[in-house]
């Protein structure tokens, strides 16, 4: 992966500093062996996505903390997916006995079209966390919560723009610069940006040389993501391809999946999706939820469908079409641990996720009614197979 080969790997080369290598897999399997090699060789940089803070904070015991020093631990970066502002807490909290001090965390947003990096936070200044209206948010306003609105999001900060490298924030159907305090998709410009695709001419042309509109600046990358700069900070608010849109509201997937895995305890950590699918013309959310393993052979299923369509209307004023609750460790993701939420709605289309029990409130959104569906489908081509031969 880009960040482990740029971040983890080339930069120690380059500056001379020794490195230790750790497979994804040895993390997952055990996860205090990530904090005990920090421990052991005192490094000083060391990070990655959000759910490897999730996971050590829920896997690490009390007794296990008591051997970890992490006073060496200068440069926690975290990125490559969202960067969620309860997990930086509970993490400083929880290791803050261990030496770990919350001024190490250093969010950071970029990708390999941009040789890994776009925007990271000053050493030793604490993440900049703002707290904004969701229901302006929808609307692509960035407007600062109050206290009087009833639905807020918290949004972390991924840091400043770096160097000779230019951030602008576009209006992804005009082209144009949109002005302060409005969302959109975020174009940068700077020697690191790549030349293009590889033997991929027309993606190259689209998304490495686009031009604004209004002003003529340019060649910048179009990234995909959508977001803000505020006071020089970047906030990242979603992926373009993966926003909902219900009744002519955006909705972050993200911020559906926080809601859905915080309302009820059987509902695994960062294993969530939320996507649209479109029901007699009308665009309808769906979920698709992975278990915890300890609850599978005693699982209501009935609460925690019910915990998750009250939860989702109370935060999000939706109504979900469908919940699919799935077996530990099968939801779709990408080698650095990022929900494939395509994958997840392909799947659901298909009725071939590992599903525990699954809800609709039409029949026909039902796993078991999509394998039959499948299974006709499957027998009418074979029959009209061999009438034709």
């Amino acid at each position: 992966h880009d960040m482990g080969l740029i971040g983890g790997v080339l930069q120690p080369l380059y500056v001379g500093a020794p490195m230790v290598l750790m497979s994804a897999i040895m993390f997952i399997q055990k996860p205090l062996r990530w904090l005990q090699a920090i421990s052991q060789y005192q490094a000083t940089t060391s990070g990655g996505p959000n759910f490897a803070y999730d996971l050590c904070i829920d896997k690490i015991t009390p007794e296990q903390r008591a051997s970890l020093d992490l006073s060496s631990w200068e440069v926690a970066f975290t990125g490559a997916e969202p960067v969620r502002a309860e997990t930086l807490e509970q993490f400083a909290a929880t290791f803050a006995d261990c030496g770990f001090r919350r001024e190490a965390f250093h969010p950071c947003y970029g990708m390999a079209e941009t040789t890994l990096i776009v925007s990271g936070g000053l050493r030793n200044a604490a993440p900049v966390i703002r707290q904004v209206d969701g229901i302006a948010l929808e609307r692509n306003q960035v407007v600062t919560a109050t206290g009087k609105q009833e639905i807020t999001r918290t949004i972390v900060g991924c840091g400043q723009n770096l160097l000779d490298q230019k951030v602008a924030i576009a209006d992804p159907q005009s082209l144009t610069l949109r002005p302060p305090n409005q969302v959109g998709e975020i174009w940068v410009s700077g020697a690191s940006v790549a030349q293009g695709y590889w033997q991929r001419p027309e993606e190259t042309e689209q998304t490495f040389h686009a031009y604004l509109a209004d002003t003529g600046d340019g060649p910048f990358l179009r990234t995909g993501d959508l977001g803000f700069l505020q006071d020089g900070e970047l906030f990242i608010t979603g992926r373009m391809k993966d926003v909902i849109i219900i009744r002519g509201q955006n909705h972050y997937p993200q911020d559906i999946e926080l809601t859905v895995e915080k309302s009820h305890p059987a509902l695994r950590v960062g294993c969530g999706a939320a996507f649209a699918v479109e029901v007699k013309g009308k665009e309808r959310l769906v979920i698709v939820q992975e278990v915890e393993r300890s609850y599978l052979r005693k699982l209501n299923v009935n609460e925690v469908v019910d915990s998750i369509s009250k939860a989702v209307a109370a935060q999000h004023a939706l109504q979900v079409y469908a919940t699919v609750l799935v077996k530990t460790s099968s939801i779709p993701k990408t080698s650095s641990g990022k929900i494939q939420r395509h994958a997840c709605r392909s799947g659901f289309l298909t009725g071939t996720l590992n599903v525990v029990e699954d809800w609709s409130e039409n029949p026909e959104g039902k796993a078991k009614f999509i394998h039959l569906q499948a299974d006709i489908d499957s027998m009418l081509q074979t029959l009209s197979t061999a009438k034709s031969s």
